[in-house]
C-alpha cells in the first residue's frame, strides 16, 4: 500500500487541516466528486496512492489519481459538514 506517484499540489488549507486532523484521510470518489474523509469512514486499499503529509498520510485513490493534478479544499467540504453536524 505504500506506492507513491508523481508529485500532486495539494492547497495550503488542505495541507493544514491534515497536519490539525492528527490522523490518515482518504481521498476517495463519490456520487458528488472526489472527497477526502478519515480512514475511520473508508478505508485505504491495497491500490491506494499515499502522500507523506507531516506525521500523516492521504491515501489517494487510484481512480481519482488518475484525474487529479491539484488536491483542493472543496474535497474537504463532504467531512467539515461531518464535524460540523457531530459537534
Amino acid at each position: 500500500m505504500e506506492r507513491t506517484q508523481r508529485s500532486l499540489d495539494i492547497d495550503p488549507e488542505v495541507k493544514a487541516f491534515i497536519l490539525e486532523h492528527k490522523g490518515d484521510l482518504r481521498l476517495c470518489t463519490t456520487c458528488g466528486g472526489p472527497v477526502i474523509v478519515p480512514v475511520e469512514m473508508k478505508g485505504p486499499k491495497d491500490s491506494d496512492i499515499v502522500m507523506q503529509i507531516g506525521p500523516n498520510k492521504l491515501y489517494i485513490s487510484k481512480v481519482q489519481a488518475h484525474y487529479l493534478r491539484r488536491i483542493e479544499k472543496h474535497m474537504l467540504a463532504y467531512y467539515e459538514r461531518y464535524m460540523e453536524k457531530k459537534n
